[in-house]
């Protein structure tokens, strides 16, 4: 069994990655260059699916997204730059990855600023590997999942919500949970029921939300311990759940039937629900561009110059005297057109 270690090292904050084997004791057998890796803290790292099952990929609030191969770690295999200017340089921390082995090139990156980029690891050139970016938290995004279900939507923790996203809107979510007076650190979605997920916060709760019961509210709430819940895992039965507090305590939970079977009509149902919010914020955001652009119009008309407003003096004579010599010319071909009458 193969082990993958991310490393402080020194007071500089150099990451380092680190790789061991348990059948050879606890020394790692494989590390990265520091030379070679993240300037700052790493916070999360993924597996690939690939050939050999050696590939990952990191991120750190450096600004860089880097691919490894744990055979050989003395530099990554590919460095992409958070950076949605194409400057080359980083202008976004990652904090959070997001990898589905069933779209193999696609990834997200959970920012430390919350937005949420969508990549694309096999782009024509490197400018082109950002997709998409979406804005929505006000602070960084610790979760990152895209629903087991539906692809297409996905779910980000950061600030005092959760929000759930459709990759058909960049400007806004679809839905999102109200602001807890405490800061969420996690969240996941159920593997086994498409309307469920979960969420942990600062003051040690853990949120169980389910779209098929109620969306205002959670379901449940659960006072887990007295001190923050940092992470949550589930089992892929969807039947247990762990969740991991600030001083390193794991507790250890079972859910109800209610929560890790799949209800009757229960994915036809979240795919209406996706589908109607989706529609609902197209609407919304399709008449805000709209007054937006009366808006700007409106300002445009307003801050217009009063050098514009006034008109040019020769301007008015010369148009005087236009007006002057066609009202001239009228009156004497009235004048003669009577003369003409008179003399028949």
């Amino acid at each position: 069994m193969f082990l993958l270690v991310l490393c402080v090292i020194s007071k500089q904050w150099y990451q380092r990655r680190v790789r061991g084997d348990t059948r050879k004791g606890s020394q790692p057998i494989e590390v990265s260059a520091i030379s070679a890796s993240h300037s700052d803290p790493l916070y999360k790292v993924i597996f690939l699916t690939s050939k050999t099952g050696t590939e990952c990929f990191t991120t750190s609030t450096d600004g860089q997204v880097l691919w490894w191969d744990i055979r050989k770690m003395s530099e990554p295999t590919e460095t992409l730059i958070l950076d949605i200017t194409k400057k080359e340089k980083p202008t976004l921390g990652g904090i959070s990855l997001e990898y589905e082995s069933t779209m193999p090139t696609k990834f997200m990156v959970g920012t430390e600023q919350g937005t949420i980029l969508s990549c694309n690891r096999k782009a024509k050139s490197p400018a082109d590997r950002i997709v998409a970016s979406f804005s929505g938290h006000y602070g960084p995004v610790y979760a990152l999942q895209r629903n087991p279900f539906f692809p297409k939507n996905f779910l980000t923790v950061g600030d005092w919500t959760a929000r759930i996203w459709s990759e058909d809107l960049r400007d806004s979510s679809i839905m999102w949970t109200k602001f807890h007076n405490s800061y969420l650190t996690d969240g996941c979605w159920s593997p086994v029921r498409p309307a469920v997920f979960f969420t942990s916060r600062m003051d040690g709760c853990l949120d169980v939300w389910d779209y098929m019961f109620k969306q205002n509210d959670p379901t449940l709430s659960l006072q887990v311990c007295d001190e923050a819940l940092n992470c949550l895992r589930i089992q892929e039965g969807g039947s247990l759940m762990a969740c991991g507090s600030h001083s390193g305590n794991i507790t250890l939970l079972e859910l109800s039937e209610s929560l890790s079977q799949q209800q009757r009509n229960e994915k036809a149902s979240v795919t209406q629900i996706f589908e109607r919010e989706t529609k609902r914020e197209k609407i919304l955001e399709s008449r805000y561009r709209e007054l937006k652009l009366k808006e700007r119009a409106r300002s445009q008309q307003e801050e217009k110059s009063p050098e514009d407003d006034e008109e040019n003096p020769e301007e008015l004579v010369e148009e005087a005297e236009k007006n002057f010599w066609f009202t001239v010319e009228q009156e004497k071909a009235g004048i003669e057109k009577k003369e003409r009458e008179a003399e028949k």
